[in-house]
């Protein structure tokens, strides 16, 4: 079977080291990849929302499968793309129809279908530039701190939270009225403060039944101790500790099962993965967000500990048989360190050289922004290279992942030293 992925970050080189382990695996392309893909799968420099160029490869390479990495080309409907075409709409493709990927495309329409369904989250309400005023009273009504977020999409910047009733209220008309987040702050959504330690679930789906895969926690702030800026991800652990069996079932009963079923009510077809932002609040979780595919750093945690073929998942998902497969788990925790660029998540350079690769020794190597040039590996974004070990404990397994990412070098080369330290 001859298979495409897309994207071009650290999930999207997980994926394809998954793939490339199966015998039922013919050719595998990523479009465009990094370094990473390129020495497993052929890159194709074709952009992730470039829907015409995605055909003329489909059609050229016999691609039967694609795999969505980013929410991008899904919110835009890439999988509609491929139904409506008569060329085309024979070609599975893992990840939701337009409809349902606005889950992840709006905060709001998440939230009214978490309402819908009495899928527990936040309290909240939403604003637009009209109703700024509306807004700073729903603030005044609000114990701090606030959060404000952007309803659409923003690459993972367009949350706020803030202690201070009037840097919140500035925030907000920032927001709203001098559009921070250009359109995807159009709309505003401001909902009650949860104060918890947060977790992911993620659940893969045939838009019938579905399997629960491993739990894991990611560390978005660049520093140390949770503080700073938030990053597209600094690190992340899988299973999380303290998801017991009592909580998990929990979480299965009152979130993953209404939410599968929910979108079949809804007549939202939904093939593929489903990430569920959690916070658990005391003995019970709420949901923060949803996103319609696999994050990244969590993806380089969960995939690895999964045993089954990852070509045969995606059959059952795409042939709608995903009830006959039974999930095998790496019963060891996994853990990913992530290196980034001098000065992310603000502004950085590219193309340092990387070094030390080649002396990783058992740990799992997954490029994010790397590229290829004059025949070395470079920085090719703000985070570059996560670093992925297996241990009997986080703790074991994190001192592997440090030992390993001491052996890599490049100009600003920066990471994270405390994952781990709220567990």
């Amino acid at each position: 079977m001859n298979i495409l992925i897309l994207g071009s970050g650290g999930r999207e080189h997980t994926f394809a080291w998954k793939l490339a382990q199966s015998n039922k695996l013919s050719k595998l392309f990523v479009a465009p990849g990094n370094a990473g893909t390129a020495e497993i799968a052929i890159n194709v420099p074709i952009g992730v929302n470039d829907f015409e160029a995605i055909k003329k490869l489909v059609l050229k390479e016999n691609i039967e499968l694609v795999l969505v990495g980013p929410e991008d080309p899904l919110v835009n409907g890439i999988h509609d793309f491929f139904l409506k075409d008569n060329l085309l709409n024979k070609v599975a493709v893992i990840g939701p129809e337009k409809l349902a990927a606005t889950l992840e495309g709006s905060k709001e329409f998440a939230k009214e279908f978490m309402m819908r369904h009495q899928i527990p989250t936040a309290q909240y309400k939403s604003f637009t530039s009209d109703t700024v005023s509306q807004g700073f009273r729903f603030l005044e009504e609000l114990n701090p701190p606030y959060v404000l977020k952007a309803d659409g999409l923003a690459a993972g910047k367009g949350v706020v939270i803030l202690n201070d009733l009037n840097e919140a209220k500035i925030e907000l008309k920032a927001m709203l009225v001098d559009k921070k987040f250009g359109s995807a702050s159009a709309t505003v959504v401001i909902e009650e403060f949860l104060d918890g330690i947060e977790l992911s679930v993620f659940v893969l789906t045939d838009g019938d039944s579905y399997k629960v895969l491993p739990t894991a926690k990611d560390y978005k702030r660049i520093g140390e101790g949770d503080t700073g800026l938030n990053t597209g991800g600094m690190g992340a652990i899988s299973p999380v500790p303290f998801a017991s069996k009592g909580f998990m079932d929990k979480i299965e009963h009152r979130i993953v099962k209404p939410t599968v079923e929910g979108l079949k009510k809804d007549n939202m077809p939904y093939k593929g993965f489903i990430f569920i932002g959690l916070i658990k609040v005391g003995e019970d979780p709420k949901v923060i967000e949803y996103n319609v595919r696999m994050g990244d750093p969590e993806t380089e945690v969960v995939l690895p500990r999964i045993k089954n073929d990852l070509v045969e998942l995606l059959q059952a998902v795409a042939n709608e048989k995903l009830s006959e497969v039974e999930l095998q788990l790496d019963e060891r925790t996994a853990t990913t360190v992530m290196t980034v660029s001098g000065g992310y998540p603000g502004s950085y350079e590219k193309g340092k050289v990387i070094k030390g690769i080649e002396s990783i020794e058992d740990s799992l190597v997954f490029h994010a922004g790397t590229a290829i040039k004059n025949g070395k590996v470079v920085t090719n974004g703000g985070r570059v290279m996560a670093i992925t070990s297996f241990g009997s404990d986080f703790k074991s397994a994190l001192s592997k992942s440090y030992q390993n990412v001491e052996k890599l070098s490049f100009e600003g080369m920066n990471y994270r030293k405390d994952l781990g330290f709220d567990l």
